[in-house]
């Protein structure tokens, strides 16, 4: 593909498809185990399985970190024809990876228990929550380069190869999920086996991509230059915090719940957390999509060409969440039964929570989209205020602030809310910071 001249809607469509099937198929990784954990396990599986959700963030954020900060910038690079800075960025992003995610792993495994309670565990749920954790955070380091390793394949033109590798590990994951669950009797930790065996399955397929003769990465022997990292902790920030943020929100709507109703709220949020995971994988999916042209586009100061793309990713965007609201809004009970058998007491609170938390779709899939257009024409510290703003600051305030004037409904008003104040500043910045 010629992304410097081939018609900027077809480009975009033919990395569509690939972009979002990777990115909605990473989120299967953690959607298969609730559903298969809901039903094997029950209620309480569920509420567990929701408690480390934040720790999965963690480690899927820092392979985004690294990858798409890297992978930005050598898109930039590869636009402006430098190609030895290009792979500098790769080889700085792969060394930082390999480190960090060593370091998770070990402190992980000597304070998984410890960290539990921190994430709200109780006694009675901490022996599930630590027989996931544990393979989860022995095999970190699958999880940090399964997205490290996505977003530099993509960028290196081959978005086809990304969307293999994560349906082949998904379909995977969803297959041994059942047999271990269901055929072994193995539980938690069997869930949590289905999904290390499904994104190593995943990180050997993208590694294939060094095989082919269109493979332009190389890693290079140099000395380690700070200025190089600074540069890609700058572009990737957001990606991060994109990310970091949902595990923010998770532990807060956890506390919050379990203050005001008790564990029967961390399940219903549970239902709708994993659906957030969904809505969320589809607008990366298109911004992803979008982000190597714009990038590479940018590059090479074809302006008009970036703006073309922005305008047509965020339409898609928004299309998307708006299906998505009408489905959560007209059936909330068919996505309730997707992840539990339901109880009465379930059921009654999940549809309001259902019809209310939807609406946040709306407003966050321009929030998320416009995020990456700022990453990709090197704004990052533009594309970082709108990740603080609808990840941190406006969340944080209003989830301790709606619940002591609404009660339980105050909490779930605090996404729609956060996201629509987010999108009216989002857009008055795209409006006014001409690129």
């Amino acid at each position: 593909m010629d992304l410097l001249h081939e018609d900027t809607r077809k480009l975009f469509f033919k990395y569509l498809l690939p972009s979002i099937s990777a990115t909605l198929v990473t989120s299967i990784y953690v959607l298969a185990d609730t559903i298969m954990i809901g039903k094997g396990v029950g209620p309480r599986g569920i509420a567990a399985l929701n408690l480390i959700l934040p720790v999965f963030n963690l480690f899927f954020g820092t392979g985004l970190l690294l990858g798409v900060g890297g992978a930005v910038l050598m898109s930039v690079a590869n636009g402006s024809g430098d190609r030895k800075l290009a792979n500098r960025y790769f080889t700085h992003s792969v060394i930082a990876s390999s480190v960090i995610a060593i370091l998770y792993m070990v402190i992980g495994s000597i304070f998984l228990e410890p960290l539990g309670y921190a994430l709200g565990c109780t006694k009675e749920n901490i022996i599930l929550f630590t027989s996931y954790g544990k393979y989860l955070v022995n095999f970190c380091p699958i999880f940090v380069f399964s997205s490290l390793l996505q977003a530099f394949v993509r960028n290196d033109g081959a978005p086809k190869t990304a969307m293999v590798a994560v349906i082949t590990g998904g379909v995977t994951n969803i297959i041994l999920d059942y047999i271990f669950i269901f055929d072994f009797n193995m539980g938690m930790a069997g869930g949590a086996i289905a999904t290390v065996l499904g994104s190593t399955l995943s990180v050997g397929i993208l590694l294939t991509h060094f095989l082919s003769h269109h493979n332009k990465m190389r890693l290079m022997k140099e000395k380690w230059n700070w200025e190089i990292m600074r540069r890609i902790l700058h572009s990737g920030l957001p990606s991060f915090l994109i990310e970091i943020a949902s595990g923010i929100v998770v532990l807060l709507f956890n506390l919050q719940l379990l203050k005001y109703i008790g564990e029967v709220g961390v399940v219903v949020y549970s239902i709708i957390a994993n659906s957030a995971i969904v809505a969320m994988s589809l607008f990366n999916g298109v911004s992803q999509g979008a982000q190597p042209i714009m990038a590479t586009n940018y590059g090479a100061r074809q302006l008009e060409r970036v703006a073309n793309v922005r305008r047509l990713g965020a339409i898609t965007a928004f299309v998307i969440g708006l299906v998505i609201f009408l489905l959560g809004a007209l059936y909330p009970d068919i996505t309730v039964a997707l992840f539990v058998n339901p109880t009465s007491e379930i059921l009654t609170l999940a549809r309001d929570a259902i019809r209310l938390y939807f609406v946040a779709f709306l407003m966050m899939s321009l929030n998320i989209f416009y995020s990456t257009y700022f990453q990709s024409v090197l704004r990052p510290k533009i594309s970082l205020i709108i990740c603080l703003l609808r990840g941190i600051v406006i969340c944080v305030i209003l989830v301790f602030i709606l619940p002591i004037w609404l009660g339980v409904t105050g909490i779930w008003l605090v996404m729609p809310i956060t996201e629509l104040i987010t999108v009216i500043i989002a857009m008055l910045l795209v409006k006014t910071k001409k690129i």
